[in-house]
């Protein structure tokens, strides 16, 4: 029985719409070199930027530095939000992060896939959402269509392929939860 083989040379996303002119995403690359992706440490500047490029920011968002952001069109954050150094958003789709969420070091939110089915490889893209309090662990990754609900935690190091339950601590790859997070004053 012959298999069947990806062939990339078949591989098309014409039907893939990534927002903004080719003008303005040229921009932002040099604008996000510059700022983001950079030792560049004032976060009002940031936030001043993202806006500019159509991004939804709240107050006190702090974005620390060396952050890939790869459309800020797609992008809304809330109020009181940290974003770790060497957090990769690649948000080909939209991805809406809500009030005091934290985005730990080297996390990863991938909006992006692809169908390994197929053999023209073709391109997967789903939002993520960050309900309220949710935090991401260090070094830990989060895949396109994720939901990860109010207060739940997902561990450093681990992956999320499914919604996350609201106060949930989720661990492992895949993640899978392992208690309750329980939070006091």
């Amino acid at each position: 029985m012959s298999q069947l083989k990806t062939n990339l040379a078949v591989y098309k996303n014409t039907w893939y719409k990534p927002g903004g002119s080719p003008f303005r995403r040229g921009l932002w690359y040099i604008v996000s070199v510059a700022f983001f992706k950079s030792a560049f440490p004032f976060y009002g500047t940031k936030r001043f930027l993202l806006r500019l490029f159509g991004a939804k920011v709240g107050k006190g968002v702090v974005i620390k530095p060396h952050v890939s952001i790869k459309y800020p069109w797609r992008l809304v954050v809330g109020n009181q939000v940290w974003i770790g150094e060497q957090v990769w958003i690649d948000n080909l789709a939209n991805v809406t992060i809500h009030d005091n969420c934290c985005i730990s070091q080297g996390a990863m939110l991938l909006c992006g896939n692809h169908n390994y089915k197929k053999a023209t490889f073709d391109l997967i893209v789903k939002e993520i959402h960050l309900e309220e309090g949710a935090w991401v662990g260090a070094r830990s990754l989060v895949t396109p269509g994720v939901r990860l609900g109010s207060h739940s935690l997902l561990t450093a190091g681990s992956t999320a392929t499914s919604a996350l339950e609201p106060y949930g601590i989720y661990q492992g790859n895949p993640a899978i939860k392992v208690r309750q997070r329980v939070i006091s004053e």
